[in-house]
């Protein structure tokens, strides 16, 4: 019978109760400020709806409209723009007693000029002088075509739009999410940037005839800098206009709603841009309104501001903001970015060689207690939402629920496994790879904490790196990539990029996630227009006419993709514990293992293949080979005939032909 005043997650985890006492203070900091917030509040929910009260909003009760705003250190503030020809001292705000500062404008007076698609700003005054700056909870924000500069919009539509995603049910996509991870601008293949309508039109259905039930949305949050991936953040309350329209966004989401695919959000609140005149850096004219002071507001790696999350009012503001993007655009949760370097002081930055420094003084309490509120907020408002952690330590409890003394989130991505491969592929030749090594990389996980495997993400795919494609055939890809002739490069590079993803699915994690165009191979990096190269949007794309074209061996990456995401959604994979290793042999460079009931067999072998390879399988029986990354189809050479039955023997084993660089996938008949 368990104590019940041990927390959960030292109960399952005896390895932690040496540091039991920093989990149950981990647990008592958050319940000391729940019970506050909940105090003065009444609870969570209602806590963030700071959004609500701060920003422009219509007063029906009062006639007008009302623009708050929270700027303690500021000596003064005015509204200014198109209503008022932009005069910077006709409309100044009122300040309260706690740093808020308020206007009115009545209707019958400005309902001709303060209007829908008219541009604001507001003057402050402060300590680094006299600023024009967008109002921190604004909507919208556009960039002027000429000067370039960014500018607050009202965004007063006279129809609201219409949401059709009621019947909407996730239940089955959080089983096992397979996630697609995309940015809206680099989706499209012309030279320029995407929309939000092109995306829905042309890249959802795409996603759904790939098999994946969620899409994971880079850069919706307004940034001044396009090439910065969306992570240097300007205005959160803003999708980025660059895209399109609140309403265009929205449409998205409701059509991937009505196709069955969840959509994630890729929730930047780990830092800030460090912009003055676009962002939120001395908004009331100091350094420390939403950030820490002096060096530990900055991050030197990222060029950019640092949260203080141990202030209420940045609190206030950025649980507000995660509900807002829940209840104004029906996302269903958040990819977390960066969660290492909001947990940690020193932002992950040594090296984790002992549980001591999981919670010794590098561990920022603030910020853990936060991300406790954010996770325990997201899923009060929605059970159905998920919280994914960009985590690369390991921090215990990441994905434990609270109340077992955990973080909260749901999932961890796997940010070892793309590293692992990355190395593998640099610095080892074929036939020194470990097979050992790889069987550790892609099980080594906590066993109570469900965590999401990939091959590759956006990060692999950026300049300075190199796509798993790319590392595999290179400048091959430019040459070699017809089905009408030869290459050994990349007749090794199609095998080995099918049996890398498909050993990463299998073995991986609990969930998967894949980038826009790696699924079938893409051949270029990622590089966005910037000065460097002449501001050019060739590599800020993807090239779906690869893949369209039947006779280009991209099309069998993607068959393949296509073929091994409805394996694992037929047989529920992910959903399963995890596999059993069945035979390693690190000589002949085969690994089999058993997940979901079925057998995966993989040779990495260089050269040589196996006839009557042997090996013992969970149950006697007949098998079949349901998937073969050797099958023509999928650009192999189908060295195994037919379709063939495998009986047990006396000894419960299965005598097979593997092909080398070939992964067999085997049920029991």
């Amino acid at each position: 019978m368990s104590n019940p005043k041990i927390l959960q997650i030292i109960q399952d985890s005896p390895w932690l109760e040496a540091h039991a006492d920093d989990i149950q203070e981990r647990y008592e900091r958050y319940q000391a400020t729940i019970r506050f917030i909940n105090h003065d509040y009444g609870n969570l929910l209602e806590f963030a709806r700071a959004h609500e009260h701060y920003g422009i909003h219509f007063d029906y009760f009062r006639k007008g409209w009302v623009y708050r705003e929270w700027a303690p250190k500021a000596n003064n503030l005015f509204l200014m723009g198109d209503f008022n020809h932009w005069n910077r001292y006709s409309h100044p705000l009122k300040k309260g007693p706690r740093g808020d500062w308020e206007i009115f404008l009545p209707y019958d007076e400005y309902k001709n000029s303060f209007v829908h698609q008219s541009k604001v700003k507001v003057h402050i005054e402060g300590e680094n002088g006299a600023l024009d700056r967008i109002p921190a909870y604004i909507r919208r924000v556009i960039q002027d075509e000429a000067t370039h500069d960014f500018t607050g919009q009202l965004w007063f539509p006279e129809e609201q739009f219409l949401w059709t995603d009621l019947g909407f049910d996730p239940t089955e996509n959080l089983k096992q999410p397979l996630i697609y991870e995309c940015h809206v601008g680099m989706a499209q293949e012309k030279l320029g940037v995407g929309t939000y309508m092109e995306f829905a039109e042309n890249i959802l259905p795409r996603i759904k005839s790939a098999g994946y039930n969620t899409i994971q949305l880079m850069a919706i949050m307004e940034h001044p800098y396009y090439g910065s991936f969306g992570y240097h953040v300007s205005n959160y309350f803003c999708p980025t206009s660059r895209f399109g329209t609140p309403e265009e966004l929205k449409f998205l989401i409701n059509k991937a709603h009505e196709m069955g695919i969840s959509v994630v959000m890729d929730l930047v609140h780990s830092h800030a841009v460090k912009n003055v005149f676009e962002g939120l850096n001395e908004f009331d004219g100091s350094d420390h309104q939403y950030f820490h002071p002096g060096p530990r507001g900055y991050h030197e790696g990222w060029d950019s501001k640092l949260f203080d999350y141990g202030k209420l009012e940045v609190k206030h503001f950025l649980l507000s903001n995660v509900r807002y993007w829940l209840e104004e655009f029906h996302f269903d949760g958040f990819r977390w970015d960066g969660a290492t370097s909001i947990i940690y002081l020193h932002h992950g930055n040594i090296s984790f060689d002992n549980l001591e420094k999981y919670f010794d003084a590098g561990v920022d309490v603030d910020a853990v207690i936060y991300l406790q509120l954010a996770n325990q907020l997201i899923h009060a408002f929605s059970q159905n939402a998920i919280s994914i952690a960009e985590e690369v330590t390991g921090m215990p409890g990441l994905c434990r629920k609270i109340e077992d003394g955990g973080i909260g989130f749901d999932y961890r991505l796997a940010m070892g496994i793309p590293d692992f491969w990355i190395k593998t592929l640099k610095h080892q030749p074929d036939e020194h790879w470990d097979l050992f090594n790889m069987w550790h990389e892609l099980t080594n996980r906590p066993a109570t904490e469900k965590t999401i495997a990939y091959a590759e993400s956006h990060d692999q795919a950026l300049v300075g790196d190199k796509s798993i494609a790319f590392w595999l055939m290179d400048k091959e890809m430019y040459s070699s990539m017809s089905k009408l002739q030869s290459s050994l490069v990349v007749d090794r590079g199609v095998a080995l990029h099918k049996m890398i993803r498909m050993i990463t699915i299998s073995l991986g994690g609990e969930a998967y996630l894949n980038f826009i165009g790696n699924e079938f191979g893409h051949p270029e990096w990622i590089d966005f227009p910037r000065k460097g190269n002449d501001w050019s949007y060739q590599y800020a794309r993807r090239q779906w006419s690869l893949v369209d074209t039947d006779h280009l061996r991209y099309r069998d990456l993607f068959d393949w993709d296509k073929a091994m995401i409805k394996l694992v959604t037929d047989h529920q994979v992910l959903a399963s514990p995890p596999a059993n290793q069945l035979h390693l042999d690190p000589d002949k460079k085969i690994l089999v293992f058993e997940r979901a009931g079925l057998i995966f067999a993989f040779c990495f072998h260089v050269s040589e293949s196996y006839f009557g390879f042997e090996f013992k399988v969970p149950e006697k029986g007949k098998y079949k080979i349901i998937l073969n990354s050797d099958d023509k189809k999928f650009g192999g050479f189908s060295r195994i005939d037919g379709n063939p039955i495998y009986s047990t023997d006396k000894k419960q084993q299965l005598q097979i032909y593997l092909p080398n660089r070939t992964c067999l996938v085997f049920k029991k008949q």
